[in-house]
C-alpha cells in the first residue's frame, strides 16, 4: 500500500471530527487499491502510517465505516471489506469520536471532581452515593447500569454548585452515541466493567474525604484507563473473556 502524500494529517485538518476525513480516505484506498468485497484490509497500524494519523483516529473511522456497512470487523481475525456492499450512509449521525469525548472528559471531569470534593454538601454526596449503589445493584442490567453511571458523573458536577458545569457534563454524555456504543461492543469486557466500579468507589471516597487532589487523580485515572482499554488491539475482548477475574476485582465506566 503506497503512502498517499495528499492525505490530510491531524495537524492540518480543520475538520473537528477527524475520523470522518479518515473514513473517507479509507474508502478511497479501498477503491484505489481495488480491495474486493470479502478481502482483508491492511492492519490498523499500517492504515495509520499510510494516512499519517493516529491509530485512535483510524479506529474511530473503522468503527464508523462498520456502522455504515462498508467494512466488517471480525474479532481475532481482522478487518474486511463488507460482502454486503452497502453504501455509506448516515455518517453525519454517528457524532463525535469516542477518543475526542474521553479526552474532553479527562480535562473537564478531573477538575469537576476536585471542585466537588471542596464544595459538596451532605445531600450532594448522598446523591453521588445513591448513583454508586445503583451501579452495583444494576450491575447485570447493562442499560440501567449505564444510566446509573451517567447519574454518578452528573451528580458530581451538581455537587460543585455550578449549573454551567452540569450542562457541560450532560452535553459530553449526550455525545456517547452510536460510535461509542459500537466501541463498547468491541472493547467492553467483564474486567473493564469490574474495574469501573472500583474506579468509581475511589472517586466517591476522595470526595467524601474532602480531598480535591485525590478526587482529581481518581477521576483522571479512571478515564485514562477506559481510554487505554478502548485503544487495545482488535480481538482483545475474546481473549480477556476467557481469563478468570481476579479475586479482589469484584468491583467495574
Amino acid at each position: 500500500m503506497t503512502k498517499n502524500p495528499s492525505v490530510a494529517t491531524e495537524a492540518n485538518v480543520s475538520e473537528t471530527r477527524l475520523y470522518r476525513v479518515v473514513a473517507d480516505r479509507i474508502q478511497a484506498l479501498i477503491k484505489e487499491e481495488k480491495i474486493e468485497a470479502g478481502s482483508r484490509l491492511p492492519s490498523e497500524r499500517d492504515l495509520a502510517a499510510n494516512l499519517n494519523v493516529s491509530r485512535a483516529s483510524v479506529r474511530e473511522a473503522l468503527i464508523a465505516l462498520e456502522l455504515t456497512g462498508i467494512i466488517e470487523v471480525r474479532g481475532g481475525s481482522g478487518i474486511y471489506v463488507s460482502e454486503k456492499g452497502e453504501a455509506a450512509s448516515g455518517m453525519h449521525e454517528v457524532g463525535s469520536g469516542p477518543f475526542e469525548v474521553l479526552s474532553a472528559r479527562r480535562l473537564i471531569e478531573s477538575e469537576v471532581a476536585a471542585m466537588a470534593a471542596r464544595m459538596a454538601t451532605d445531600s450532594a454526596i448522598d446523591a453521588i452515593l445513591k448513583a454508586m449503589q445503583d451501579m452495583e445493584r444494576f450491575y447485570d442490567d447493562i442499560a440501567a447500569n449505564h444510566r446509573a453511571d451517567r447519574a454518578f458523573h452528573v451528580a458530581i458536577a451538581r455537587a460543585t454548585g455550578n449549573t454551567a458545569l452540569v450542562e457541560v457534563l450532560e452535553n459530553l454524555w449526550n455525545q456517547r452515541g452510536r460510535l461509542w456504543s459500537k466501541m463498547e461492543e468491541h472493547f467492553q469486557t467483564e474486567e473493564l466493567r469490574q474495574a469501573t466500579l472500583t474506579d468509581h468507589r475511589r472517586i466517591l471516597e476522595a470526595i467524601v474525604a474532602r480531598d480535591p487532589a485525590a478526587a482529581r487523580k481518581a477521576m483522571r485515572a479512571h478515564l485514562e484507563r477506559v481510554t487505554r482499554e478502548f485503544s487495545r488491539g482488535w480481538g482483545v475482548k475474546d481473549g480477556l473473556a476467557r481469563l478468570p477475574a481476579k479475586p479482589d476485582d469484584k468491583a467495574g465506566q
